[in-house]
């Protein structure tokens, strides 16, 4: 079976399905071969990528979150400009991560202007760490703001292709709603992330394919996908993941994602770590090039579980950090000097890929 995708030019939803379909030896043959791609590619170091979860205040209800607006569970907070500097202080203490990343609920307005005003203390501190910055859909004017202020990078997943089933389960905003967003974020010459879960209820190996040729299309700097884990505190909490009885289909799709975008940041999501103890190991074997350990503070850390089973919340940055180095260097992969930026960018370069 032919596991080679040309760098530039079409790809069809009838080649990727076959990929989806391997077992046995042929599985095998496809996570060396999106291993080695990823190695031509990104090289052997790991960038690492500090998430610091600064508030779960979200105006969404998202049906599969465990932070939607109408879920009890969780306390509610929102870290103030010197909490998130002095996380910040810490990741860059730790001396591991290039890369900072801020992550939320989506709860737009007055606090915008609070990004703004963060950014641009971080990179008055620290101006040599990339800050990527995850917190939904806004409008172009405000990304413009917030890169002004100094925001490298900006990571918004699609979560699915398809517009039925991502009305369904966003009843806040529409698939292109969000992809305008990812197409403003791009024009305005932001480095750019996607991504979407694999195996939402109502997922079809058909919509997965085209998951993955929607990444392809729009070309991203980094790619985040990871297992769908049912929530029991939200509306589809008892609903499996639609490859429960094929949990092999979480890495194809890793290592397909990697054939078809090979130049590309794939992170091993945490995700993998709740479906499998080893899951992030994995993912870096069969695709993925880069580990984001959590950087919340630790008491934090309990009320933003967006799924049951999450890794790492009753650590601390600092054991995050030695954690990755030890899970890294049993895989014998150096982790990355510098920011990791794009590889498709003048700031990016194959030695801090």
């Amino acid at each position: 079976m032919d596991f080679c995708f040309p760098q530039h030019g079409n790809v069809r939803l009838e080649d990727i399905l076959p990929l989806l379909r391997v077992t046995g030896a042929d599985l095998a043959a496809l996570y060396a071969q999106a291993d080695a791609v990823r190695r031509a590619h990104c090289g052997e170091a790991v960038p690492i990528r500090a998430i610091i979860e600064f508030s779960n205040q979200c105006t969404n209800d998202c049906l599969y979150c465990g932070i939607r607006a109408s879920n009890p569970v969780p306390r509610r907070y929102r870290m103030t400009p010197a909490e998130i500097l002095a996380a910040v202080r810490q990741v860059a203490g730790a001396g591991v991560a290039g890369t900072v990343v801020l992550q939320s609920g989506e709860a737009p307005g007055a606090g915008d202007d609070q990004i703004a005003a963060i950014l641009h203390d971080i990179k008055a501190v620290f101006p040599d760490l990339a800050i990527t910055l995850s917190v939904g859909n806004r409008s172009r004017a405000t990304y413009a703001t917030w890169q002004a202020a100094g925001m490298d990078r900006y990571l918004l997943r699609f979560e699915t292709s398809d517009p039925d089933l991502f009305a369904r389960l966003h009843p806040a905003c529409t698939l292109a709603e969000r992809l305008q967003c990812l197409h403003d974020l791009q024009d305005l010459g932001v480095q750019t992330g996607g991504g979407f879960m694999i195996g939402l209820p109502g997922e079809t190996m058909e919509i997965l394919a085209a998951n993955l040729l929607l990444c392809r299309e729009f070309d991203f700097d980094m790619i985040g996908i990871g297992p769908f884990i049912p929530n029991p505190e939200t509306p589809i909490g008892e609903q499996p993941n639609a490859y429960a009885d094929d949990p092999d289909m979480f890495f194809r799709a890793i290592a397909v994602l990697r054939l078809v975008n090979p130049r590309a940041h794939i992170p091993a999501t945490t995700a993998f770590d709740a479906w499998f103890s080893n899951g992030r190991d994995l993912a870096l074997q069969r695709g993925a090039n880069v580990f984001m350990p959590n950087a919340t503070p630790g008491p934090l850390r309990q009320d933003y579980q967006l799924y049951p089973g999450k890794p790492c919340i009753d650590e601390d940055a600092f054991a995050c950090a030695r954690c990755v180095q030890a899970r890294l260097r049993a895989l014998g992969r150096p982790v990355a000097a510098g920011p990791g930026h794009s590889l498709k960018t003048s700031k990016g370069s194959h030695s801090d890929s």
